[in-house]
């Protein structure tokens, strides 16, 4: 008799940029170097893949309702679920001799679109874990943050930079180094359980209610590096610098000198593209900022999406509530340690 076919599965976690965020985008990495500070949460990306024995493509997204399916040798080129189609056609070109096979690809990712917490990036390294496991392919944490990144930024062009494919990958409090030749050095921060418990306790994210196209913030960004342009290079070294500086703050559990990082690195951020900010996000920092929030900024590109606040921990429910009050979805934060992680399952029947 003989063994079942197997389900893969594989999820990824979303993360918070602390800091240095936009620094990992060419061509500043490439010229000067970046680094950026960020910790992954408890919100995912999930991934599942089932062999079919009908030889048709699906192409799942549960949480936008989306599905789509194709034959075995119908062009893909068309498909809405452009990251499910380009992760496919990569990994059955590299791993799998180019040979398509029959699947059901089906994909959940626990945050809106645009939210700022690098959800399509988790979703891209989510699928190539799924498929690095199904197709026993040769991959290591760093190889399938890079194929991911390739994928996203050069297969599908795509405008962003690099960290959220590594945080995705590796998981945890990380500082990563970005450098020319598409060098990347992920440094794991062991930092003291007493610390990390702290800074979980003085964290709240909020949703803005807008979810954001960054490619246009990105876009202005890199644009303003290439013309040279004194303040907006200046702005970035200025993230570079705080990241490096809030790695110390962290490392030694100076808060105080973390919030002042952290309004600092916003300031420096707002000075990158004029549509990092928006009158709501200010109102709804200074409504934050009136309600116990001593530091706080917006995780990823700006525009809209998730923002996160330090709060002393006594006063972390009220903010909590003073932001629901104005509409926020306001909540706590969690920490993970691990990265993508898959997994095998018997089929159902």
């Amino acid at each position: 008799m003989s063994d079942p076919p197997l389900t893969t599965r594989a999820r990824a976690p979303l993360r918070l940029g602390l800091a240095g965020g936009g620094t990992d985008l060419s061509p500043y990495c490439d010229l000067y170097g970046g680094a950026v500070l960020n910790a992954t949460i408890n919100r995912f990306a999930f991934a599942s893949i089932e062999a079919r024995a009908d030889g048709r493509i699906a192409l799942i997204a549960n949480d936008l309702g989306l599905s789509e399916s194709f034959g075995r040798d119908d062009d893909l080129s068309g498909a809405r679920l452009a990251l499910h189609r380009a992760v496919y056609e990569r990994m059955v070109a590299e791993f799998n001799d180019g040979r398509r096979f029959g699947a059901t690809i089906q994909t959940n990712v626990e945050a809106p679109a645009g939210s700022g917490l690098g959800s399509s990036s988790a979703l891209v390294v989510v699928l190539v874990d799924a498929f690095r496991a199904h197709l026993s392919a040769p991959l290591g944490q760093y190889d399938v943050a890079h194929l991911a990144y390739e994928i996203e930024r050069i297969d599908l062009g795509l405008a962003g930079g690099k960290q959220d494919q590594y945080a995705a990958a590796f998981g945890g409090v990380n500082f990563i180094e970005f450098l020319a030749g598409d060098r990347v050095i992920v440094n794991p921060l062991r930092i003291p359980r007493d610390i990390l418990n702290e800074l979980e306790s003085r964290l709240v994210t909020c949703f803005s209610g807008v979810s954001r196209h960054s490619a246009d913030i990105i876009e202005r960004q890199t644009a303003s590096v290439q013309k040279s342009d004194r303040a907006a290079v200046e702005a970035m070294h200025s993230l570079k610098s705080d990241s490096i500086e809030m790695k110390r703050s962290l490392m030694t559990g100076d808060f105080d000198g973390l919030a002042e990082i952290l309004n600092h690195s916003w300031i420096a951020k707002k000075a990158t593209a004029k549509t990092v900010s928006s009158p709501h996000i200010e109102e709804m920092f200074a409504h934050a900022l009136s309600h116990g929030a001593e530091a706080g900024k917006v995780s990823g590109a700006g525009g809209g999406g998730f923002m996160f606040f330090l709060v002393d921990p006594p006063r972390r429910h009220g903010l909590i509530a003073a932001l629901r009050e104005i509409g926020g979805d306001a909540d706590p934060v969690v920490f993970t340690r691990a990265g993508c992680q898959s997994w095998q399952m018997p089929c159902r029947r």
